[in-house]
């Protein structure tokens, strides 16, 4: 393994072959995120030397991972700080933290979907009054507030810690996936079918628009070349979580997912299964949301990278495709299992409306479901810990093939 200070020759900022991390949404499963980036960087950098340098010039982020990604680019100048705070801000994590969930908030909530459901047709007035979300997730905006100094983002941005930071969100009023994004230089915007990119100064409600999971959190309000868009979670549509890193010029890319194997679980198949539960539809929809598309954009770079290998030098440098290398870290375990494992420690108030949708630890003749669910919404110290554990453990198991990752030019 290279020393510390031979690092930034192969990696960091102004190196000739930028690495890009990309941070895929899961809800509170991102918390398995922060312990595979502290395990590669322990890999990286076990002694901790002052000089060593940011190994991802450039950092992307969707949903979840979004605020993991913001988190990071504040703190490029010095990697290792910025772990031990993510590991302390997810380490202490609590659902109040994270949304509303007293019983009077959720009740009410409740009773103004009810009636909208009930009544509305009747009432226009009370369709003009509906509920914006389940729940609201007011404390995750202050939480971020004050925990990310975005002053030092430019500041990293402007000395070279960082080549570039984009936040992916998606625009309910146009259809449009919308990738945001703060660079060193002038980096041109791009468009693709149904996805454009937004040079911006990113800030918390990029974050916060990134992150909220459709009906759960309530859409922000964005300002995209003038005209005003309400925007939510970055994963929805995301046809490729990949490219945005690829457009800032990433000539390598580590991928950090949160989903285990295809997360189907068929050894759970039942011959005579009973009707599934809200909680099991939901939890579906939104692994449909999160995972589906990182495991697409995976096969489809591998694809490329093999076509690509097949034509000679010359014909290469004639393209406007290149290859590009991947890194993808996935949970080594199943996330819904962990998650019904510290279902008990949710407030009341919530575990008793996610029991109502059908989520339950019930060992026995009588299963528990939801599991899926309730991986991406259980903000609780309990859980993340263990997913931090587990990603850390995950990350470091693969040490050789890291040091090979970060040591390697690119195709």
């Amino acid at each position: 393994m290279p020393t510390p200070r031979a690092l930034p020759e192969r990696m960091g900022a102004g190196s000739s072959h930028p690495v890009g991390l990309v941070l895929t949404g899961g809800g509170a499963r991102a918390a398995y995120q922060v312990g595979v980036l502290a395990g590669i960087l322990d890999v990286l950098d076990p002694e901790r030397s002052p000089d060593f340098v940011n190994p991802f010039e450039i950092i992307c982020g969707t949903s979840a991972g979004a605020i993991n990604a913001g988190a990071l680019a504040c703190h490029a100048q010095d990697p290792h700080v910025a772990m031990d705070k993510l590991e302390a801000l997810w380490g202490n994590l609590q659902t109040g933290m994270v949304y509303h969930a007293d019983a009077a908030r959720l009740l009410r909530t409740g009773l103004r979907w009810f009636a909208m459901l009930a009544v509305g047709w009747l009432m226009p007035d009370l369709r003009s009054r509906q509920p914006r979300s389940l729940l609201d997730n007011q404390p995750l905006g202050e939480l971020l507030a004050a925990t990310l100094d975005f002053e030092q983002l430019e500041r990293n941005l402007s000395e070279g810690a960082l080549r570039a930071l984009a936040i992916t969100a998606t625009a309910y009023t146009t259809g449009e996936h919308i990738t945001f994004y703060q660079s060193k230089g002038t980096i041109k915007p791009w468009q693709r079918s149904l996805r454009q990119a937004v040079s911006s100064k990113i800030g918390v409600d990029h974050l916060l628009a990134s992150s909220s999971l459709p009906f759960i959190f309530p859409a922000q309000s964005m300002l995209i070349r003038g005209q005003t868009q309400w925007c939510g979670d970055g994963s929805m549509r995301q046809l490729a979580p990949m490219s945005p890193a690829i457009h800032l010029g990433a000539k390598k890319i580590f991928v950090i997912g949160t989903g285990y194997k295809d997360d189907t679980h068929p050894e759970k198949k039942e011959i005579n299964p009973n009707y599934p539960t809200l909680a099991q539809i939901g939890g579906h929809a939104l692994s449909n949301i999160f995972l589906d598309s990182l495991s697409m954009d995976v096969e489809r770079m591998q694809r490329i990278n093999e076509l690509l290998a097949q034509l000679p030098v010359n014909v290469l440098k004639s393209q406007s495709l290149r290859p590009v290398s991947t890194f993808v870290v996935t949970p080594s375990r199943s996330l819904d299992e962990m998650a019904l494992a510290h279902l008990d420690q949710m407030p009341r108030a919530a575990r008793t409306l996610f029991r109502v949708l059908g989520v339950s630890s019930a060992s026995g003749p009588k299963m528990g479901g939801g599991g899926a669910l309730i991986s991406y919404l259980l903000f609780e110290a309990g859980y993340t810990r263990e997913l931090i554990r587990l990603g850390r453990a995950d990350g470091m198991s693969r040490a050789e093939e890291v040091k090979a990752f970060f040591k390697e030019a690119p195709p």
